[in-house]
């Protein structure tokens, strides 16, 4: 496994792994690795001759109050999870690197940045779709694989690819969770211990909502009903959204005619969680 840690590199290993006809799999990550990251990078190393996995912690994507400051940073502990796996290069880049001086250039969506986090985080898939843009560039992958647990960063990217053209096969990789549920995430770190027990409830309330439709229900209110049944005990979550939406548009829907997207976001203390589940069928992708 090779470490690059300039943009010059990485482009020169893109260009003669190119050049010898190999297919590239990319996974763009934050680093702060775990288990649900580690699944991404096996199934590049599965389905694609090369795997490069980035760490780049991407200020574009974090708001004024955000916490991009302290977010975590171990590139050599990250880099050493990632060696057994078979990953063939790991690159990172300064902000720096990636926004150079006057940088002004960026990539925006209609429709789909501004409902679900996109209400609560203005800016934040505006710098999602610009890193991945870039990253895309720069790596030139084949395939590129991100986790079900940011499923509106799947549909922004897919779409995305569509409208500009990109030759990259998006693959969405099932979320991984923690034997209570909770899926996996780095901010999972800055849970106290009662607040990580707290956070088991957002896929205790999404599987409340697929449980009513697994038994016939279709009208999306009692679902939501359902989800705020259980949250109200718990007194130090502040939950920012609990929708049913349409899986193309994102938009809220009364009632569930084939396939949705049933989704929440959370704040328990300085940790910001963010799950879903598909209603409808086994996955959107």
């Amino acid at each position: 496994m090779k470490l690059l840690q300039d943009v010059r590199s990485v482009r020169e290993a893109v260009r003669a792994e190119r050049r010898s006809g190999a297919t590239i799999g990319l996974v763009p990550t934050m680093g702060a690795l775990h288990d649900g990251h580690l699944s991404l990078a096996s199934a590049s190393v599965a389905h694609c001759d090369v795997t490069a996995v980035s760490i780049f912690v991407n200020p574009l994507q974090f708001g004024p109050n955000e916490d991009f400051e302290r977010y975590p940073r171990d590139f050599e502990a990250d880099a050493k999870r990632l060696e057994p796996l078979g990953v063939d290069y790991v690159f990172t880049m300064t902000p720096e690197d990636m926004y150079p001086e006057g940088y002004c250039t960026y990539v925006v969506q209609e429709g789909l940045f501004e409902p679900l986090c996109g209400a609560f985080r203005p800016g934040h898939f505006r710098g999602v779709a610009t890193v991945v843009t870039k990253l895309f560039l720069l790596a030139q992958p084949h395939a590129a694989f991100f986790g079900q647990k940011d499923a509106q960063q799947c549909i922004v990217l897919k779409r995305l690819v569509d409208d500009l053209g990109f030759d990259v096969d998006v693959r969405v990789v099932p979320t991984m969770r923690e034997p209570d549920g909770l899926a996996m995430s780095s901010r999972n770190l800055y849970l106290s211990e009662s607040r990580r027990r707290d956070a088991a409830s957002l896929y205790r309330a999404l599987s409340a909502a697929r449980s009513l439709y697994e038994t016939g229900e279709r009208d999306t209110a009692p679902m939501i009903a359902a989800m705020d049944e259980v949250f109200a005990p718990i007194d130090d979550i502040v939950v920012e959204y609990r929708e049913i939406v349409d899986p193309v548009t994102l938009q809220r829907i009364d009632r569930v005619e084939s396939r949705a997207l049933a989704a929440v976001a959370a704040k328990l203390g300085p940790s910001r969680l963010i799950d879903n589940v598909v209603l409808g069928a086994d996955t959107l992708w």
